[in-house]
């Protein structure tokens, strides 16, 4: 709630004050999110609050008991990432709120909300807590015992989806990435529309199963975590969900420190 307001706050002032809106979100949340070093604080590097708040309640439930989670927005990017230089641009911000999550004692843990982790090994370099951002948990997730994957996205920039193999490649998975499907429709409008967005990625899921072999998907963005759950029915498959992914990761660095 507090995000729809500081949105709405003037950029030069904004800036200036990214550990008052997190305090201010500290404040309003349960109890548990005041325990010393039980908070995960869920960073969207755009500035969707829908998205914001999905991926939040989405994370919150696949980190269980034992732990918080509050989401933050990055108010100055736009609300969809689609372009590397999208990504570039969001990383300052999601350092920025980063940065006052960790001068926070309630904080333990910070999630990076978006596919292609912008700003992640900037903001690892500049806290001492642990990081984790949802491109790379899912990875680890769908590739887990040696299964192919693929992704499907909404984003068709050739540089965006190049990134994914490359990613692939660096964690060690590029035999098993069986590439990435991108839906049909505009990007921007297909997230504002879950049917539309539904039927979109329902179509690109099965390609990615019948005609490349996938035995996993990895939903690409943050923004389409609810999709995959909503569509999981409909597939054999797992429809991996790295919000979630990363979610899980967080919380049990958090408890492992109990």
């Amino acid at each position: 709630m507090f995000s729809r307001f500081f949105a709405l706050v003037p950029g030069w002032l904004r800036s200036a004050l990214p550990a008052f809106s997190l305090l201010a979100a500290l404040l309003a949340a349960p109890a548990l999110a005041q325990t010393p070093g039980k908070t995960i604080v869920l960073i969207n590097p755009n500035s969707n609050q829908n998205a914001t708040q999905s991926m939040t309640e989405l994370a919150s439930q696949a980190a269980g008991e034992g732990v918080a989670v509050i989401g933050e927005s990055n108010v100055d990017a736009p609300p969809l990432l689609t372009t590397p230089q999208d990504m570039i641009n969001a990383a300052s911000g999601v350092v920025e709120i980063g940065r006052a999550a960790a001068s926070d004692p309630s904080v333990g843990a910070i999630i990076v909300a978006a596919f292609s982790d912008p700003g992640l090994a900037e903001l690892r370099a500049a806290v001492d807590l642990p990081v984790f951002g949802i491109g790379e948990e899912v990875f680890h997730e769908a590739a887990r015992d040696g299964r192919n994957f693929a992704i499907v996205t909404v984003t068709p920039d050739e540089g965006l989806i190049e990134s994914f193999r490359q990613k692939a490649a660096a964690l060690g998975y590029g035999a098993q990435y069986r590439g990435t499907r991108v839906t049909e429709g505009e990007p921007n409008e297909l997230v504002q529309n879950p049917d539309r967005l539904d039927a979109a990625l329902a179509e690109a899921v099965r390609v990615a199963v019948d005609q490349d072999g996938a035995e996993a998907v990895i939903m690409g963005g943050g923004p389409l975590s609810a999709s995959a759950l909503r569509l999981q029915p409909q597939f054999d498959e797992p429809l991996v969900v790295a919000v979630n992914a990363a979610a899980r990761a967080a919380a049990a660095a958090i408890l492992a420190r109990d």
